[in-house]
C-alpha cells in the first residue's frame, strides 16, 4: 500500500563506511537504486547547490527536506539565505535546529524562541517553504519540558506549531540519570512529573502526537540506557557528555563482529519502534494529522555513528523496509465507525 507521506534518507547516512569519498550523483544513485525511499533529506551543502539539483532531476528523486541549526541573535540572516536555497532546490520543509543559548552565551527564553519561530514562519511563507523546529540534544527542546508550553502559546498567538519529532532525544534519557542530568530533568523523571518512558500512560511523546503537531517524523533507533559511542572521543571541555559520544544511535540490524563496540540485543530497539507505531496509528485514526515526512536518520557524527565499520546505508534501508511494511499492516486494519478526530478540533 502506498504511503501518504514521503519516506526519506537523511543525506549523512547516504554512505556505507564514514569518510569514504563519495560523490553527490552517487548518493542520489544509492538512494535511488534501494528501491525504498521517495525524497532525498538534504539542505544543498554550500557550494554544491547545482550538483544537488542536477542530481534530483536527474534520478527522479527530490529534496523535500533539510536541516540547518541556528543561534537566536545571530543566524537569522542565515535563515533566510538558507531557505532561499532550499526552495530553489525544489525542498518543501525546512527543519529548523535552535540552539540551546543565545548569541550571547544565554539560555535561549521563551520570548526568544517565539520569536526565532515567528520570524522563520514567516519567511517560510514569504518564500513559498515550510518550516518546523525540532526536539534535539545541544537545542532548547532537549529538555522536553519545553515543548508543550512553546506549541501552546504559539498556538495563542495564531501561529500553527509544526514539530519535528525524533523520538531518540527523548529515549536516550529513558533509564539514563547522567543524560537527565544534562539538562536537569532526573528530579522531575524520578518524581513522575515528566514521563518520558513512551509505554507509560502520560508521557510527552504521546502528548506532542495527541496534540496534532508532528508533520515530520525521524526514525534513528536508540536504546534505554544505551552504550556511548566508545568508538568516537571528544573534548569533554567542549561537548556535552563526557569524552565519548552520547547514546544517539543503535544498529537496527545486527552488526557483525566487529563492526561494533557493544553487544547488541534485538528487544533494546522496541521502545522507538513503539513510537513509529503510536504514531502511524495516530495518523490512521485521525484525519486530520499533519504528518507527511519520515526520514531514517542513521547518520556519521560523534554522538551517533562515528567510527562503525557497519554501512550506515543499509541500515537506513533496513529501517525503510521496515517502516513500508509496518504502514501496510497497520493502514490494513479496518477503521472504527467513527475515526478518532483531533481532541483539540
Amino acid at each position: 500500500m502506498k504511503m501518504p507521506f514521503s519516506l526519506g534518507c537523511n543525506g549523512r547516512g547516504v554512505v556505507h563506511l564514514e569518510g569514504t569519498p563519495i560523490s553527490v550523483d552517487e548518493q542520489f544513485s544509492m538512494i535511488k537504486s534501494s528501491g525504498v525511499y521517495d525524497h532525498f533529506d538534504r539542505m544543498p551543502q554550500p557550494g554544491e547547490e547545482k550538483e544537488y539539483i542536477r542530481a534530483a532531476n536527474k534520478y527522479g528523486i527530490p529534496l523535500r527536506t533539510g536541516l540547518w541549526w541556528y543561534v537566536s541573535g545571530r543566524d537569522e540572516d542565515l535563515l533566510e539565505k538558507n531557505l532561499r536555497i532550499s526552495k530553489e532546490a525544489g525542498t518543501e520543509f525546512h527543519d529548523v535546529m535552535l540552539h540551546l543559548c543565545n548569541a550571547q552565551g544565554k539560555i535561549v527564553s521563551d520570548d526568544e524562541i517565539v520569536a526565532f519561530y515567528r520570524h522563520a514562519y514567516d519567511l517560510g511563507a514569504r518564500i513559498g517553504i515550510e518550516i518546523g523546529f525540532e526536539n534535539h540534544i545541544y537545542m532548547w527542546s532537549e529538555d522536553p519540558r519545553r515543548i508543550t508550553p512553546i506549541g501552546q502559546r504559539l498556538a495563542r498567538e495564531g501561529l500553527p506549531f509544526k514539530f519535528v519529532l525524533d523520538h531518540s532525544h527523548v529515549l536516550i534519557k529513558v533509564d539514563n540519570v547522567e543524560e537527565q542530568d544534562i539538562i536537569g530533568i532526573r528530579n522531575d523523571v524520578e518524581s513522575g512529573k515528566l514521563v518520558i518512558d513512551p509505554y507509560e500512560q502520560g508521557n510527552v511523546i504521546d502528548e506532542w502526537i495527541e496534540n496534532n503537531w508532528v508533520h515530520w517524523l525521524q526514525v534513528r533507533p536508540v536504546s534505554p540506557n544505551g552504550p556511548k559511542n566508545i568508538w568516537a572521543i571528544k573534548n569533554p571541555n567542549e561537548y556535552i557528555g563526557g569524552a565519548y559520544g552520547r547514546p544517539c544511535q543503535y544498529p537496527f540490524t545486527k552488526p557483525r563482529p566487529g563492526e561494533w563496540h557493544s553487544q547488541w540485543h534485538a528487544y533494546r530497539l522496541e521502545p522507538c519502534k513503539e513510537v513509529v507505531r503510536k504514531m502511524f496509528k495516530h495518523h490512521h485514526l485521525n484525519r486530520r494529522s499533519p504528518l507527511r515526512y519520515i526520514t531514517t536518520d542513521m547518520i556519521d557524527m560523534a554522538d551517533y555513528g562515528e567510527n562503525a565499520k557497519y554501512s550506515l546505508f543499509d541500515q537506513n534501508v533496513a529501517i525503510a523496509e521496515w517502516i513500508r511494511s509496518t504502514w501496510d499492516e497497520i493502514s490494513s486494519q479496518p477503521l472504527p465507525q467513527e475515526a478518532t478526530i483531533n481532541k483539540n478540533d
